[in-house]
């Protein structure tokens, strides 16, 4: 939105008041915040939620007497947006809604400014019929532009193939032509529209992984999408070499191998934010299969509560923190957090009086105030080398990325033993599966018992958008609620008070109610399955006197789990109860990923 001048922005002011969006106390209190800040009155106003953006818009619009379109829910036709170039429209904030007496109708977020109105309807060669909309309004229709490859481009791209064929025939030395062909390959412009267009869709829709996946006749592409994978689009079988070829280049690995896998990684900027790529190219049955990891900062809360930590397994985890030595100890599988966790937990303790090393493979997020080093087995920087070094540089937080050894459990211990506060990672099942884990590694039991200070399991779910509707809970649902979290809800009104501090929830229901309220997202472009973004289901526990004879003891997993229990653990399956009667979840959403074994 351009700036207004003094009198529009009274005018905006008035109408706002007028239209009764906002009191004139309210208006008196932000005026005086923006004063005594510095900042734009506007922008207090909605940043400090005294009014929507759409009711700013809207009332802007209004005093401009340019046309507004609320967009926050709409769903245009993908032959509409096509009538304006992704590229455009994302450049200019301007999206298109369709034709009207031979122009183009556009919504913008500078619609009242003429000359970018000008400049953009001489760009794409149209006249233009022009509405205000609101920020968020034209990202959520950016969002919907497909990526997907024209006929031409997958044409180009066979056409290029089929160059590299006939340049392979004629060339006097196998090697040198098959070089030469690839080089040729790689920089044609098709080849790289075709991986863009692919890696700009993933990272658009918040994809955490793409999977390029060889078949006999053609080439599947895949993304994993809030813990999902969605087949995006398939391209003919003759594209896999040089796509794949791109994408070696791209990493640094070397293209003329296909019979070992190679792992590599390289940067894209996407939406004027940079999103680190990890690659990983197996050779299958077909060709080659390409696995890429995106890891976006931006869209990542390094805060523990915004994870979904609370209550009791908040309060362990602050207890753990604030010890001087001892192991912070996470497990899940791939890709459930564990990394995000530990450095939430960084991103609190930090603070110029500590010293804090981490040991990483790789670095996933790169924090100031810290000194990360990166794994490199090539030249021997292996976990357990680089622990042994980590150990000289007076650290007073060790952070290790995966204890994946007997080596490095060994030394991590040894370092917890010596005065140092360890995090690190396992992979286990549950937050009780670490400790007989650590006895697997050969690590003794009276070591892990006064080492480890506490556990966490966790998963992730896909947490429910925003745009959600509530229904009563059926008969099954009900049953489900009272087995699993039965015992944990207050039995009473006057309790309830006492219980949601104590599991760090405001408003929790009884636990003898003959139906619950639920909440589901409304299935949209945006929010598929009712669905946008993932949180965190977490299990954490402090090892206590009993759990620690239990260790001593080499108990198995599930005599420590039933301790911890004991203790106040909740399980992920009972957190993810809980936070599906809070409306950010769903109990079908807890139950595929926590069933009832998953403890």
């Amino acid at each position: 939105m351009s700036v207004l001048s003094a009198s529009t922005q009274k005018q905006v002011e008035e109408t706002l008041v007028k239209d009764g969006l906002l009191a004139k106390d309210k208006l008196q209190e932000a005026k005086a915040k923006a004063g005594s800040e510095g900042a734009p009155l506007l922008g207090i106003l909605v940043s400090d939620r005294y009014i929507s953006n759409e009711d700013l818009t809207r009332a802007v619009s209004q005093v401009t007497n340019v046309p507004y379109v609320n967009l926050s829910n709409s769903k245009i036709d993908q032959a509409i947006l096509e009538l304006l170039p992704a590229d455009i429209a994302e450049r200019y904030m301007a999206v298109p809604l369709g034709e009207m007496q031979h122009r183009l109708v556009v919504a913008m977020l500078d619609a009242d400014n003429v000359q970018a109105v000008d400049f953009l309807s001489n760009k794409i060669g149209r006249p233009l019929k022009v509405y205000a909309a609101s920020e968020e309004g034209i990202r959520q229709v950016l969002k919907q532009y497909e990526a997907h490859l024209d006929k031409d481009v997958v044409g180009a791209l066979d056409t290029a193939v089929a160059a590299e064929q006939t340049e392979q025939a004629s060339a006097n030395a196998e090697k040198a032509g098959k070089s030469k062909s690839i080089e040729t390959i790689v920089q044609d412009s098709p080849i790289s529209k075709a991986l863009s267009s692919i890696l700009e869709y993933a990272a658009k829709n918040r994809a955490s992984d793409i999977h390029i996946e060889p078949l006999e006749k053609e080439l599947k592409i895949r993304c994993r999408i809030d813990g999902i994978l969605r087949e995006i689009m398939k391209l003919p079988k003759s594209t896999e070499p040089p796509l794949v070829s791109r994408i070696k280049i791209l990493s640094n690995l070397k293209i003329d191998e296909h019979r070992i896998p190679q792992d590599g990684q390289f940067t894209i900027k996407v939406a004027d934010h940079d999103i680190d790529l990890r690659i990983a190219i197996s050779p299958v049955v077909w060709g080659e299969q390409v696995v890429i990891r995106l890891l976006d900062k931006s869209g990542t809360s390094l805060k523990l509560e915004a994870m979904g930590y609370t209550g009791r397994a908040l309060r362990a985890i602050h207890n753990g923190m604030k010890k001087p030595n001892g192991m912070i100890l996470t497990s899940g599988p791939t890709g459930s957090g564990k990394s995000t966790s530990m450095y939430a937990m960084l991103q609190e303790i930090k603070n110029d009086a500590i010293n804090i090393v981490t040991l990483e493979d790789p670095v996933e997020y790169k924090m100031g105030g810290i000194n990360q080093i990166q794994v490199n087995p090539e030249v021997g920087l292996t976990f357990a080398t680089g622990l042994r070094s980590i150990l000289r540089q007076d650290p007073d937080v060790v952070m290790v990325g995966e204890i994946r050894d007997k080596e490095t459990a060994s030394l991590a211990v040894q370092a917890a033993l010596t005065g140092h506060l360890v995090l690190s990672t396992l992979h286990t099942n549950s937050a009780a599966g670490i400790l007989p884990r650590l006895l697997d590694m050969g690590v003794e039991p009276f070591l892990i018992a006064s080492t480890v200070r506490t556990v966490i399991g966790q998963r992730l779910v896909r947490r429910s958008s925003e745009d959600k509707e509530s229904y009563q809970s059926d008969k099954a649902e009900t049953e489900a609620i009272h087995e699993t979290i039965g015992a944990l809800l207050p039995a009473t009104k006057e309790d309830m008070a006492k219980v949601g501090e104590d599991l760090g929830y405001k408003t929790l229901p009884l636990k003898g109610d003959n139906a619950y309220t639920l909440f589901r997202g409304k299935d949209t472009a945006d929010a598929p399955g009712g669905y946008k973004g993932r949180m965190g289901l977490y299990e954490v526990f402090e090892i206590d006197t009993k759990i620690q004879d239990l260790i001593l003891k080499r108990s198995t997993s599930a005599e420590i789990q039933k301790a911890a229990q004991e203790q106040g653990m909740l399980t992920m399956r009972e957190d993810g109860y809980l936070k599906a009667l809070q409306g950010v979840t769903t109990l079908n959403e807890v139950n595929r990923v926590a069933g009832s074994d998953s403890a």
